[in-house]
């Protein structure tokens, strides 16, 4: 790996067009990606990947002025002190397309801040005054574009179309990861206060029902993740990829579950009695307030559905158990 000092000046426009190639690749993945559900960042996407393309051409015809036909092949994997791009486009995207826009738009603010140091850095570095002055007009380009990369990423000031985008995240937040995490969480609170309940007060040991209790937990948890993740494959709803979503439930179902049963690592029996039906009254009130607040559900309606559901089946299990 070579330093960047170390590099001729053939290999300084070498490897300012082949990141150039590998920016402008980046750029239209993340207009292909999140034009569905964001056309206007995705725009403004292409727009970044073209003038990508239009410094390509610059660079390659100072150097074939310069040097010919034949370039050495130079990447940033080759030089040091450039960071990795971060696959974001190609991999994590996918997974979470098109809910992490942040983190996009973020991606697309380092990358530009590395290239306009780079050009920066080269015109400081060459002699020939041709090559300087297209890296410095270059830099002030990528300046540009760091610019537009920073407004991105504090939101598109784009007035109704930015409003939209901001609307269709909250949307998809609401499908993709409130929704699945909403129901794993009432699953797993409500589902698992009758047997661990009912386990506590047949034993009377916290050991006994600890163990009962994470059982549960945990299969509640798989069973959950499955189904949602079995129950939509996402295309058409806008819900997301399924396994992600799967996974977002069944962490949600066990850790509602988990929230009761780790009081009773506590050996006293009748004090993790205690604090268990008090983690299950502060589970259940913050179900109800999450339904207030993401599903527009009106908080007395849902502290009832909720909360009394909840505790006629944390009784159920009281009952069963000193059966």
């Amino acid at each position: 790996m070579k330093r960047f000092v170390d590099l001729s000046e053939a290999e300084i426009l070498a490897l300012a067009i082949a990141s150039e190639e590998e920016d402008a690749r980046i750029y239209r993945d993340f207009a292909i990606r999140l034009r569905p559900a964001y056309p206007a960042t995705a725009d403004a996407f292409v727009a970044m990947a073209e003038e990508e393309h239009e410094h390509r051409h610059r660079l390659v015809a100072m150097y074939r002025k310069r040097f010919g036909e034949t370039m050495p092949s130079v990447t940033r994997r080759d030089v040091r002190g450039f960071l990795e791009r971060n696959p974001i486009g190609r991999s994590a995207i996918r997974l979470l397309d098109p809910l992490r826009l942040e983190a996009v738009r973020g991606q697309a603010a380092v990358m530009e801040a590395e290239a306009a140091s780079f050009y920066a850095r080269a015109a400081d570095t060459v002699r020939d005054v041709d090559v300087r002055a297209l890296l410095a007009d270059l830099a002030e380009a990528e300046q540009g574009h760091r610019a537009l990369a920073t407004q991105l990423k504090g939101g598109l000031a784009a007035g109704e179309a930015g409003a939209a985008e901001e609307a269709t995240r909250r949307r998809l937040l609401l499908l993709q990861v409130v929704q699945p995490g909403l129901a794993g969480l009432i699953d797993g609170s409500v589902s698992t206060l009758a047997p661990i309940f009912a386990a506590a007060f047949a034993t009377m040991s916290s050991w006994e029902t600890f163990l009962v209790g994470l059982a549960a937990s945990v299969g509640a948890g798989i069973s959950m993740g499955l189904t949602e993740a079995l129950s939509d494959d996402g295309a058409i709803t806008d819900r997301g990829h399924p396994w992600l979503r799967g996974a977002i439930c069944g962490v949600m179902t066990a850790l509602g579950g988990l929230g009761h049963t780790v009081p009773y690592l506590i050996p006293d029996f009748w004090t993790a009695t205690s604090l268990a039906a008090l983690v299950v009254v502060v589970e259940l009130f913050a179900i109800a307030w999450i339904r207030w607040r993401y599903m527009a559900t009106p908080f007395g309606s849902a502290t009832v559905q909720v909360v009394l559901g909840g505790l006629l089946v944390l009784l159920a299990g009281m009952v069963i158990g000193s059966a």
